[in-house]
């Protein structure tokens, strides 16, 4: 075993006993690696010991290294910022995209799907810290926007992803995370989608109370393949 598959079994570990401790089913929730700034050799050892779905920040580090695993069956996640002239490039070789923000990215990547592919999964990045100068839209602008994105032909739209600026303390962390989580709600409600069912959040440091708060999805970068 290598030491990034010892690392990925602790973290599942994590995530069973966190949806234990809830009252849910592990199933529940869905790892996602986070290989940003690793080489491939890295992604290869995670995909060997069972890891799929692997979540990149910067789109051209990941665009090279999506097409040195090609041979590889694996589900890749754009979750870094997207400017307006690196669309193309996320339209054309990512499966899901959690940071979009902005209606116009969402119509480009729109507009840029390639046809053979099928729709880009896309999670809306949501403020819920409030802070002026962090990415993600804000609450009240949130309906407007998801119901704007799932009129796109070329995305679907599964939920939402945040990163709140973390807190100390257990219980203040399930309750930042409950912002999102209730939200979430919200929104599946008033849109009504069968496909809108991914609440991407929680970290390495913060998994368990975002599993607490109902995350579907945690994204986790430093305990499976170390500090960057």
């Amino acid at each position: 075993m290598t030491l990034i598959a010892d690392n990925l079994r602790v973290v599942l570990d994590r995530i069973h006993h966190a949806c234990q401790a809830s009252g849910r089913s592990p199933d529940s929730v869905r790892l996602l690696a986070v290989s940003k700034t690793f080489g491939p050799e890295a992604v290869r050892q995670a995909h060997a010991a069972g890891q799929i779905a692997f979540g990149e920040n910067y789109i051209q580090e990941a665009v090279d290294k999506i097409a040195a695993l090609r041979a590889l069956p694996l589900e890749w996640h754009c979750i870094g910022p997207i400017q307006s002239n690196k669309t193309r490039l996320v339209a054309e070789h990512f499966d899901w995209v959690h940071s979009v923000d902005r209606l116009k990215i969402a119509q480009r990547l729109s507009e840029q799907r390639p046809p053979h592919l099928p729709p880009l999964q896309l999670c809306l990045q949501v403020n819920t810290d409030g802070g002026p100068t962090k990415s993600g839209v804000r609450p009240e602008e949130l309906l407007a926007l998801a119901r704007a994105v799932a009129a796109l032909p070329r995305l679907e739209l599964r939920g939402l992803m945040t990163i709140p600026d973390p807190v100390e303390g257990f219980a203040a962390q399930v309750a930042l995370h409950q912002r999102a989580t209730d939200l979430f709600g919200s929104l599946q409600s008033a849109l009504g989608l069968p496909s809108f069912d991914t609440l991407s959040m929680g970290m390495t440091a913060d998994l368990e109370a975002a599993i607490a708060a109902g995350s579907t999805m945690v994204r986790v970068g430093t305990a499976i393949f170390g500090k960057r």
